[in-house]
């Protein structure tokens, strides 16, 4: 039981970095804020688009063709997926 709560524990601190620093996260997925909303894909990238349930505002980006588009309305936050773990 308690090798139970020590793997809970790392797992949790393991995920914790990423929900705690959603603005990390999207610099390094290279989202286009909304300075930029005509966003162009590259050679091998796509165009992410989303109105946002609750303000409305219309968040658009790029991601690699193979990755998904992930959005999390609850939080107002958008980024890349993964294509081993999806939008996790």
């Amino acid at each position: 039981m308690r090798r139970f709560g020590l793997i809970s524990a790392a797992i949790l601190l393991a995920v914790a970095p990423a929900v705690v620093t959603p603005g990390f996260a999207e610099e390094k997925a290279s989202v286009k804020k909304a300075a930029n909303p005509v966003a162009k894909a590259g050679k091998g990238e796509k165009v992410c688009r989303v109105k946002m349930q609750y303000s409305g505002e219309v968040k658009t980006w790029t991601c690699k063709v193979e990755e998904p588009c992930c959005v999390w309305h609850e939080i107002n936050y958008v980024k890349c997926g993964s294509t081993i773990t999806g939008c996790l």
